[in-house]
């Protein structure tokens, strides 16, 4: 079995869609929008969605909250998880792969956790995250996959005028890993994101997946302001080090509320944040040990992180394309 076609680490071709098909009418639910909520990477943490619902609720204007998949994953206790789904589903809602994979008939297709996690992701954490997700399929009664297999891959939503595709992976393919930090820091990539752009008709991506929060200006031909991707990381894990606090995405055409922006851009009339999701950190471990301990594959891949964060810090966040 070569690298790319292991569980965990192969991309399946149901997976894949085009850029054009952002093209598409953008539902009118989501258009003329004045606040707009990206939040990717919930991965069970149930205390910072209910966070997350709190910061939504307190603002004003023609709003809208988007999960953008993967808000399963650590989250093994049956009513946990069907207290996560009641919720996330009760707001607009796109399926990432832990949620296509829950979909699926059986524990373990050949896609694994169907993360197409890329070379530099060590094969542990690989396989790991393949046994993290066969636990978890079975939180999921068949009532609850059904929903999931229901949800899209990919929306389009305007703040203003600002026209964004809404994704869990790339422009391409729901796990795809375009958007990465990693991957943008390449000016060769950059060139393929700019075609992107042109194929989708959009201003702006909002991503997650990749879990390392970015805002990335990407030049466009032809046209005097850059398109955006906006990853927010994680909501329901940290991003930075010491930072306990998840992130989401906050698009809008007025400043965030408080001071809860950890990263953010201006860009013309629109204001682009990566606001704070924060909770107790101790009540977080708490609930993710009493499913997690020691031993455990979740523990072995992330406890470390939750506890210390990574190790990456605010500054790296925003990156004006040269």
């Amino acid at each position: 079995m070569t690298p790319t076609t292991r569980p965990g680490r192969a991309c399946p071709l149901s997976y894949h869609y085009g850029p054009s098909v952002f093209r598409q009418p953008t539902p009118a639910h989501l258009t003329d929008l004045e606040v707009l909520y990206v939040v990717g990477g919930l991965y069970g943490n149930e205390l910072a969605l209910h966070e997350v619902l709190r910061l939504f609720e307190a603002e004003r204007g023609r709003k809208q909250l988007v999960f953008n998949g993967d808000f399963h994953w650590f989250d093994a206790d049956p009513d946990t998880f069907a207290r996560i789904q009641r919720e996330v589903l009760g707001h607009e809602a796109l399926r990432g792969n832990v949620e296509t994979e829950l979909a699926q008939d059986t524990p373990l297709s050949d896609a694994g956790c169907g993360c197409a996690y890329p070379d530099w992701v060590d094969d542990g954490v690989v396989d790991r995250s393949n046994r993290i997700l066969q636990r978890l399929w079975t939180a999921a009664t068949p009532e609850h996959r059904a929903q999931l297999a229901d949800l899209p891959m990919w929306q389009t939503a305007t703040v203003g005028t600002l026209r964004i595709g809404i994704v869990h992976g790339d422009a391409e393919s729901l796990a795809g890993w375009g958007f990465a930090q990693e991957h943008l820091s390449d000016i060769a990539h950059r060139d393929n994101v700019r075609r992107w752009f042109s194929d989708a008709s959009v201003d702006a991506f909002a991503c997650s997946h990749t879990c390392l929060p970015v805002m990335q200006a990407i030049r466009r031909t032809g046209l005097g302001s850059p398109g955006w991707i906006f990853n927010n990381g994680a909501a329901g894990m940290p991003n930075f080090q010491t930072d306990p606090a998840g992130l989401l995405t906050r698009i809008a055409l007025t400043p965030p509320p408080g001071h809860v922006s950890r990263a953010g851009v201006v860009s013309g009339a629109f204001h682009i944040d990566a606001l704070a999701i924060d909770v107790p950190a101790d009540a977080v471990q708490e609930r993710f040990l009493a499913q997690w301990p020691p031993g455990t594959d979740a523990h072995a891949s992330y406890f470390s992180r939750i506890a210390s964060g990574p190790r990456y810090h605010p500054h790296q966040v925003v990156r004006q394309e040269d």
